[in-house]
């Protein structure tokens, strides 16, 4: 007769894998990022400068482009991601707000940067593909804001996604 094993059953699970190119809080690793993803990154902190700082956007570019690491990324991307969305600021927000369940005022700077770098990209950047745009500020708003920060872009992006590129969206299907 065999007597109940107080151990639990071994599991049918293999191992679990580190993904390369990932930290352990699933952020990709520095190394494994693309001249625009830098760019991106670069950009937001120094949108982050500009909502929370009220910096002018002159000075908050020659301090960024000093930051290490800078010359990794792509400069024309972020040209045009920093002085797109400073200077376009007023119509980022009026498209955002429709989709958001709170006053503008109440979302994080940082989850409300990504927001201005992912509406403009999928306004003024037709090369990058509407899912790229979605992705890459999720991963943003995973890596530098607040604990379910991400999911909150996901949806008001996914939102205005639609009416933005509604043709891509359309031959996908």
């Amino acid at each position: 007769m065999s007597s109940p094993s107080s151990h639990p059953a071994p599991s049918t699970r293999p191992p679990r894998q580190n993904r390369k190119g990932l930290t352990s809080t699933g952020a990709r690793k520095a190394a494994s990022k693309s001249p625009r993803s830098r760019a991106r990154e670069f950009a937001l902190q120094a949108l982050y400068q500009v909502l929370v700082g009220k910096n002018d956007t002159a000075s908050v570019d020659a301090f960024t482009r000093d930051l290490a690491g800078f010359s990794k990324a792509d400069a024309l991307h972020f040209d045009a991601l920093l002085q797109g969305c400073a200077s376009q600021a007023t119509s980022l927000d009026a498209l955002i707000l429709p989709a958001l369940d709170r006053k503008i005022e109440e979302i994080s700077p940082i989850e409300h940067a990504v927001m201005w770098i992912g509406v403009f990209e999928l306004q003024h950047c037709p090369d990058v593909p509407w899912r790229v745009v979605l992705n890459e500020c999720i991963e943003l708003a995973k890596e530098f804001g607040g604990t379910d920060g991400h999911k909150y872009v996901n949806a008001v992006l996914n939102a205005l996604a639609h009416p933005l590129r509604q043709a891509e969206i359309n031959a996908e299907r």
